[in-house]
């Protein structure tokens, strides 16, 4: 494994047609090109415990997604959805003139990486999904509800005129782990560096409240195995024993869907390895997920010397 990072982070900034995607950065200008993207509902800081950990040859952006973090929310009306995250994953490579690089994604980010690796899988040499699948198939009476659901969520609420609620940052610690049981109490803290804004009387959230809404935009497990098929790139899933790779997956009614993609991965010879640990092992307790990510990165990307 490498030896790691010691060195200063930066903000980066990338503008979209409705404001900017924001993010940090790590390693040097030169660096293989490694793209990082968050959870649902989480923001950038969900890589600070790690990347510090991974090999110092890569140069790390992880971007706040669209209405996450410090990140633009999407115009009024519009949807949040993975087609418009992979489009949007689009423009911040184009925007950092990147041609090809690889991807850390984790639960929602890593289903954004598994579509972009297989709708654009020349610019892809390595994926690493934590503690997710690289996609999530839906049955066809849940694609239909979803899309329901989500089309009256969104126009409900064009209808209201209701205010961010303002919290105490302690209450606001309180109601992120309350939503998200899995993270450490050092974790929330460090999420909220960019999940809160502060405004008279206290803080709100920064993300956007329609990231809550039912994603309208689903795909089906025969849908999900083509896209799958189509990734070139070497893959590495790391799941969590207490996460989706544990009792989430186990009491899933999706299991025989997870069971089949996971099949997928095998057939192709990629890597999947369990760790103990929950859905957030990876910002928890980074030491147990970094060796085996530094180790691929390592065998699959940086030893390789592909150009960039």
């Amino acid at each position: 494994m490498s030896a790691t990072m010691e060195q200063t982070v930066s903000e980066i900034s990338v503008p979209v047609p409705w404001g900017e995607i924001r993010g940090k950065v790590w390693g040097p200008k030169q660096g293989r090109p490694v793209l990082c993207l968050h959870g649902w509902a989480d923001n950038c800081g969900t890589f600070n415990t790690l990347i510090p950990l991974l090999p110092k040859e890569c140069r790390y952006v992880a971007v706040d997604l669209a209405g996450h973090g410090l990140s633009s929310h999407r115009p009024t009306g519009a949807f949040y959805a993975f087609p418009e995250n992979v489009a949007d994953i689009r423009r911040v490579v184009d925007g950092l003139q990147w041609t090809r690089f690889s991807i850390i994604g984790h639960s929602m980010g890593g289903n954004i990486a598994g579509m972009f690796s297989s709708l654009y899988p020349e610019m892809v040499d390595a994926v690493v999904l934590l503690d997710c699948f690289g996609f999530l198939p839906a049955d066809l009476p849940e694609i239909t509800q979803a899309m329901r659901q989500g089309i009256d969520d969104m126009l409900q609420f064009e209808k209201k005129t209701e205010k961010k609620r303002v919290y105490t940052y302690e209450k606001a610690v309180e109601r992120w782990l309350a939503a998200n049981p899995s993270m450490s109490e050092q974790s929330v803290h460090i999420l909220l560096e960019r999940g809160l804004v502060q405004v008279e009387g206290g803080f709100v959230f920064s993300r956007d409240i329609r990231i809550n809404f039912k994603n309208i935009e689903r795909i089906n497990l025969e849908q999900s195995l083509e896209m799958q098929s189509r990734i070139q790139a070497p893959v590495l899933i790391v799941l969590g024993d207490e996460g989706f790779g544990g009792k989430l997956f186990t009491e899933s009614h999706r299991r025989e869907s997870y069971v089949k993609v996971l099949q997928g991965y095998h057939d192709k010879n990629h890597s999947v390895v369990s760790v103990p640990g929950d859905h957030h092992v990876h910002l928890n307790d980074p030491e147990v997920v970094a060796p085996l990510v530094s180790d691929f990165l390592q065998t699959k990307v940086i030893s390789q010397q592909l150009p960039a």
